[in-house]
């Protein structure tokens, strides 16, 4: 998750086990907006074989539906769901088994990505073919479900995505705005709120330039707007305001916690 970074720092931030693994959520964001529910990711789901669990050391139970329904939401009633990328623990909850088939979770759901990374998922190579689980998500194509977009593109009023590649080449970032306030998710390209500092970034980016790139611009201009910024993997902060402080160290300063 640091890349480069040596261990014997960031294992301040967050200590490792005896496998060197660290803990992580995988944080889900709703949007409910002009009678519309949108899901932004979706988890890794509960349609993992236990080989796939093994790699993930994911062997909790998923939260997916619960969670919702705690919000009053159904799977049937989510309109769209907006995925940054198809890795495994950001897509597979968009897959579920039912008699025995695997479908999409949810009935009447667009699923909208980036094009490029549908076609970077259906054509891996040796670097990136253990991150995409093709064996679960072709189910969004062969029912039809997917929305690929390009670029920067409006989904709702309010609700954009913007292209950043880095972690993946089709990664991309979702952007809400709402009364004058604007919340940012760029998902992996800002996993925790412990990747702030630029080279801070994951191994498993394809373009850790880009990714670099991406959080030099986004996140001055976050303290700068007084944005939100939601993590998707961190344990404890799940949506902060960042800030600077005498130093000049950039930290998050919790809004929404575990």
């Amino acid at each position: 998750m640091f890349g480069i970074v040596p261990r014997i720092m960031w294992e301040k931030l967050i200590p490792p086990n005896d496998k060197n693994l660290i803990p992580l959520d995988c944080n889900l964001l709703l949007i409910k907006t002009k009678g519309k529910n949108v899901l932004i990711d979706s988890g890794l789901g509960d349609v993992l074989t236990d080989r796939e669990r093994k790699i993930y050391a994911a062997y909790n139970p998923s939260n997916l539906e619960v969670g919702l329904l705690g919000l009053g939401v159904r799977t049937e009633e989510v309109d769209l769901v907006i995925l940054s990328h198809l890795h495994a623990d950001h897509a597979c909850g968009t897959i579920k088994t039912e008699n025995g088939q695997e479908v999409p979770r949810f009935k009447k759901a667009k699923v909208i990505l980036q094009k490029s990374e549908w076609e970077d998922a259906m054509n891996p190579d040796e670097r990136t073919a253990a991150g995409y689980l093709m064996n679960h998500l072709s189910a969004l194509e062969e029912h039809k479900v997917l929305e690929l977009v390009e670029g920067e593109v409006e989904i709702l009023p309010g609700i954009r995505v913007v292209k950043t590649g880095g972690h993946t080449e089709g990664h991309q970032g979702v952007e809400i705005s709402a009364n004058g306030e604007k919340l940012v998710y760029y998902a992996d390209i800002v996993p925790t709120s412990h990747h702030l500092k630029p080279h801070y970034v994951a191994g498993l980016d394809l373009y850790p330039r880009q990714t670099m790139k991406v959080k030099k611009k986004i996140i001055p201009e976050a303290i700068e707007q007084g944005w939100y910024i939601a993590f998707d993997h961190d344990l404890k902060i799940k949506i902060a305001k960042l800030k600077k402080n005498s130093e000049g160290t950039i930290y998050a300063e919790p809004v929404v916690t575990s």
